[in-house]
């Protein structure tokens, strides 16, 4: 049915104030008088999804990019979407920095609500987006994989040095001497009925046991004197024992014993073996297990083993308590008052990275007229020692003081941690402190920097506290990439589990780079400009990033068949990246997993983008076979290559707009055959709020803020008609 407004002005516009009913498809009429001629035509048109031949394309799917709090309360954003779209996607609320928290528990609340919203009014969800770079919790995830400083407690204790739970598919730290032996149990079959095991199979009697052999390497030798632990759970399917060697690689023999023998029966035991290195034994790095006596079916899990400390390890040091390098977007721990006027330069110290640039344009009354503070988490205490350490230099000599504020601007003492001198040249600044009565109860450091007009430069600014002894633990890259495969298993199983009526998901969002080469992975090594939740997985897991996160996407219950999209922007511009893309999914299928769909989201403006390029990337993907959606469609118009404002768009350049909107949705039902068309998305439904963070204040949108149609709702809807 088409909902055609034929009475007054008047009436059109009460009309469109009250219709709230939900599931009552909107009245959408012209935006101001002056425009009615103009623009009334576009009344005679229908609601989007009616110009999809469903005939010709029985699987299409139109979406649309929505906010869930707007589509959960079942307003106008509500009764849009569901009368004009058959999909919806969650613009941010679905995303690992929504819902993983800074404890990593997830909050799904709103995600169920959505789910359920969605499901009752008759509206898919696609699901967006399981792993990617942005809108990451950084802060949870790097914490997972910082190194971690314990403080001595002078009492001996058992300290990890290697463990294997078998529960991913990294086996950097662990292998075997025959082929085709090692696979893995259901989940649910591991020890006390969790998890996994590892399953090894001698299929025959070898002549000797070591003939068959499962070695587990540690990532630093043992040494003599040295004390370990060896802990874990075993069992066979016919009652074995065997012995455990000694080796300094896999395969590299050093003595017939290491960790005694072990004893498996058909039920799981738990094995505990305390030894002293020998010299025999030292420089050894890898257990050898030697299973070739008994023709049986051998599991093992939750492997670890520990090494003794006395509790006399690790002399005094400091520790680090507030840390500032402003390589990333994180400033938590430093700010400025008003006059201290804060940028960044590259590079910083030693030609490395960046430097932050504080820049005070006059001499001022006070000094502290023009502070910057550095801050710290936990107050200090009286008879504490600290040293605070960093980088400085001025675009003019200067010296200033430094303060002790409980917060910042929250005056204690006149001194903290000394006078500063600076030069042109950068210097190292060190002071060390103890903490008495005056700088007790602190959590700031204030810098005064107002007596002399000048650009201050700060890098590498470190406070760290005394401790008396203790011991780092240092995590290797094969230890932080069990735990980032973990942390992203437990995200995708938990966002999955809730999600049982979402059928298609973007499993990986935008992992090509864009410069100097299109056909690699992005990467954070080495970039200076790093926001709060810029995350990489791809710099841990490394090129199967994507390879694992399908294999767990899989492994949910009921996603099995699910279908994967890897999604990407700029592919319309840059046909060296959707080449690179393309290379990348078929690298990924290499590797036995299944992409069943590409993504190019198509995030364009008029005067920005060439049609022939806009066909050609089409072409590509077409070649594919693999399923194409437009994923994030929108479009702003340039003047000199620059996005203009709504309010400074002509008429002109809205139908240019409505004309590129109308020819990239008709070459895309021309160039990608019926059965790899996914559906097209659109990704802003009206012109952007100029407080949005995205394309805020531009015209990208098909209605404009007062949710009237605008020329492009027509060209859009002629394109999906082949007109």
């Amino acid at each position: 049915m088409k909902y055609i407004n034929k009475i007054s002005l008047i009436l059109i516009l009460t009309a469109v104030l009250v219709s709230c009913v939900d599931d009552t498809p909107l009245m959408f009429d012209v935006r101001e008088p002056s425009s009615i001629a103009e623009l009334k035509y576009l009344n005679d048109y229908d609601v989007l999804k009616s110009y999809i031949d469903r005939t010709a394309n029985p699987n299409f799917k139109l979406g649309l990019g929505v906010s869930v709090s707007e589509y959960n309360a079942k307003g106008v954003v509500y009764r849009l979407a569901n009368s004009n779209f058959d999909e919806i996607v969650a613009g941010w609320e679905m995303k690992h920095g929504a819902v993983v928290q800074d404890d990593g528990r997830l909050n799904l609340a709103n995600v169920t609500t959505f789910l359920e919203t969605a499901q009752k009014a008759g509206v898919s969800v696609f699901g967006h987006t399981l792993c990617w770079h942005a809108n990451q919790n950084a802060k949870y995830l790097n914490n997972l994989i910082a190194d971690k400083f314990i403080p001595s407690t002078g009492e001996p204790s058992w300290d990890s040095f290697f463990s294997a739970n078998f529960e991913t598919d990294d086996a950097s730290n662990y292998s075997s001497n025959l082929t085709n032996i090692i696979s893995f149990t259901a989940i649910g079959e591991g020890f006390e009925s969790k998890g996994r095991a590892l399953k090894i199979v001698n299929e025959k009697v070898r002549e000797n046991d070591w003939n068959c052999q499962l070695f587990v390497t540690f990532q630093k030798p043992v040494a003599a004197g040295e004390k370990y632990r060896l802990t874990m759970n075993v069992r066979a399917e016919a009652n074995a024992t065997f012995g455990t060697q000694a080796h300094t690689a896999p395969g590299a023999y050093k003595h017939w014993d290491f960790f005694g023998s072990i004893t498996a029966t058909p039920e799981w035991t738990t094995f505990t073996k305390e030894i002293t290195i020998s010299d025999d034994q030292a420089t050894a790095n890898t257990i050898a297990f030697n299973l070739g006596l008994t023709a049986t079916t051998y599991y093992f899990d939750n492997i670890t083993v520990e090494k003794y400390n006395d509790g006399s390890s690790g002399g005094p040091s400091y520790v680090p308590v507030s840390v500032a390098d402003f390589e990333t977007g994180d400033n938590s721990n430093y700010s400025g008052n008003s006059n201290a006027v804060q940028s960044f330069i590259n590079p910083g110290f030693d030609g490395k990275g960046r430097a932050l640039k504080i820049a005070n344009a006059e001499a001022r009354t006070n000094d502290w007229d023009c502070q910057f503070f550095m801050t710290f988490p936990t107050a200090t205490e009286a008879g504490e020692k600290y040293r605070f350490t960093m980088n400085v230099r001025t675009d003019a000599p200067a010296s200033f003081s430094t303060q002790a504020h409980i917060v910042p601007q929250s005056y204690k003492h006149w001194d903290f941690v000394g006078t500063i001198n600076s030069t042109t040249e950068w210097t190292t600044y060190t002071k060390e402190i103890t903490i008495d009565e005056n700088t007790a109860g602190v959590t700031a450091i204030a810098f005064n920097l107002g007596k002399t007009a000048t650009n201050y430069y700060f890098d590498n600014m470190r406070f760290e506290k005394y401790t008396e002894g203790g011991i780092w633990i240092i995590k290797t890259p094969e230890e932080k990439k069990e735990i980032l495969t973990n942390a992203l298993e437990t995200w995708i199983a938990g966002i999955m589990g809730v999600s049982q009526s979402v059928e298609a998901w973007d499993i990986v969002n935008e992992p090509m780079s864009d410069w100097p080469d299109p056909s690699q992975l992005k990467t954070g090594v080495g970039k200076t400009d790093m926001s709060a939740d810029e995350f990489y997985w791809q710099d841990y897991l490394g090129k199967d990033y994507a390879v694992t996160a399908i294999r767990i996407a899989r492994s949910q219950e009921g996603h099995a068949d699910d279908k994967l999209f890897i999604n990407d922007y700029g592919l319309e511009n840059s046909l060296d990246k959707c080449r690179g893309l393309i290379e990348y999914v078929k690298y990924v299928e290499s590797k036995g997993v299944k992409v069943d769909g590409i993504g190019t989201q198509m995030h364009v403006s008029l005067n920005g983008v060439n049609k022939e390029t806009i066909a050609e990337h089409f072409r590509l993907l077409a070649a594919t076979g693999k399923l194409i959606k437009i994923s994030e469609l929108d479009m702003g118009i340039n003047v000199d290559g620059k996005g203009i404002k709504t309010e400074d768009a002509t008429d002109e350049q809205l139908r240019e707009q409505a004309e590129l909107y109308k020819y990239i949705v008709k070459t895309y039902f021309e160039i990608i055959p019926e059965a790899q068309r996914y559906g097209i998305t659109q990704w802003a439904a009206t012109d952007s709020p100029a407080s949005s963070s995205w394309r805020g204040g531009e015209p990208i949108g098909l209605w404009d803020l007062n949710y009237n149609r605008k020329h492009a709702y027509a060209g859009f809807a002629d394109g999906l008609s082949g007109k």
